[in-house]
């Protein structure tokens, strides 16, 4: 079976070409070509063995200048995983101020990533 992807890497967005054997439960790659830097190879292997994903949203901030609060995860999570993360980011509520950089939820999920604050938020007046 042939699978293409376009590399998202580096800004030359590679087409990726993947020749796989087997099925859902147990794929080989057979061979790898339209990568032209070892990241592109690196990417799909990836995406093919356990596809990992990173996520930006917000959260509410009560009494604060603005009513959301960015956030995002220090490192990627199982891409079958977004949606159990998501269910718990949408619990938080914060009470301003926030600050940049804050951890907001700690190891979420036991999953080694933590819920961190991208924007800080003042009290507001």
């Amino acid at each position: 079976m042939l699978r293409t992807f376009t590399c998202i890497m580096c800004p030359q967005g590679c087409d990726i070409t993947v020749e796989l054997e087997g099925n859902q439960g147990k794929r080989e790659i057979l061979s790898v070509s339209g990568n032209k830097c070892p990241k592109g190879k690196a990417y799909v292997t990836q995406e093919i063995i356990a596809p990992m994903r990173n996520i930006a949203t917000s959260v509410l901030v009560t009494g604060g200048e603005l009513p959301l609060a960015s956030v995002r995860l220090t490192k990627p999570i199982p891409k079958d995983r977004i949606f159990d993360v998501m269910t718990e980011i949408r619990k938080v509520h914060l009470t301003a101020p926030v600050e940049e950089g804050e951890v907001v939820i700690s190891n979420v999920l036991g999953l080694e990533s933590d819920v961190i604050l991208t924007r800080s938020v003042d009290k507001k007046d």
